[in-house]
């Protein structure tokens, strides 16, 4: 047996007109949520002058302002006594200077004027006449003849301390003096390695005798002289 259908309660039968409402109705919510705007309400005042300002801040003093003492009082004026003008005043006189006609010049005698010596030191290497050791008068190379002879007078007199080889000690000292303008020996200084040498350097140096001293330019001066003294032990 079949089933039979109303024509009016078909349900099918509108489908296609309702598809295309929808369809519509969904285009156009699209294009209208696409095509909608919104604009924000917009104020004339000027933005800013909103912005607070930090700098504003009042800042808590921390220290009380010094204010200047106040200026001292003005000194008081001096006593300004007065002259009468009764009293006499002394005029100074001026003289002139000026010679006249009748008046006699006195002749100025010459003034004769002291030279003064001066306090030259010459090295040995270069003074036009070396000091003279005793012996050398005759000898033609009196530089020479004097460091011979300052040699013999170093092994003459020279004497090893026992102190200084009882400890090992030797080595040179730079023995420095200056034949002074009357030909004797002065300023004496000496440089070793031990204060026994140094003492024993001038020992020797002061036994040296009296010479004729030295001349720049026909007039005696100051020579220094350097001799080294070498101790070594044998």
């Amino acid at each position: 047996m079949e089933p039979k259908k109303n024509p009016k309660a078909d349900v099918g039968r509108n489908s296609g007109l309702y598809f295309v409402i929808g369809l519509a109705l969904v285009m156009a919510l699209v294009y209208t949520g696409l095509e909608w705007k919104k604009y924000e309400e917009t104020n004339d005042y000027d933005i800013s002058m909103n912005v607070e300002d930090d700098l504003d801040e009042e800042v808590p003093m921390t220290e009380q302002i010094k204010t200047p003492p106040p200026p001292p009082p003005p000194a008081a004026p001096e006593v300004i006594e007065v002259v009468e003008d009764e009293e006499e005043v002394e005029e100074t006189v001026i003289e002139s200077t000026e010679t006249s006609q009748e008046e006699e010049i006195m002749e100025v005698e010459e003034v004769e004027v002291e030279e003064v010596e001066e306090d030259i030191s010459v090295p040995f290497a270069v003074i036009e006449d070396v000091p003279v050791f005793p012996g050398c008068e005759g000898a033609s190379d009196k530089k020479a003849c004097f460091q011979e002879q300052m040699q013999k007078h170093i092994r003459k007199n020279f004497r090893y301390p026992e102190i200084a080889q009882e400890m090992g000690i030797q080595g040179r000292v730079a023995v420095m003096f200056t034949i002074q303008k009357d030909g004797s020996i002065g300023n004496i200084r000496m440089r070793g390695p031990d204060k026994n040498l140094e003492a024993e350097a001038l020992r020797i140096i002061n036994k040296l005798p009296k010479m004729t001293p030295g001349k720049q330019r026909g007039r005696p001066v100051k020579v220094p002289f350097s001799i080294p003294i070498t101790f070594k032990l044998q």
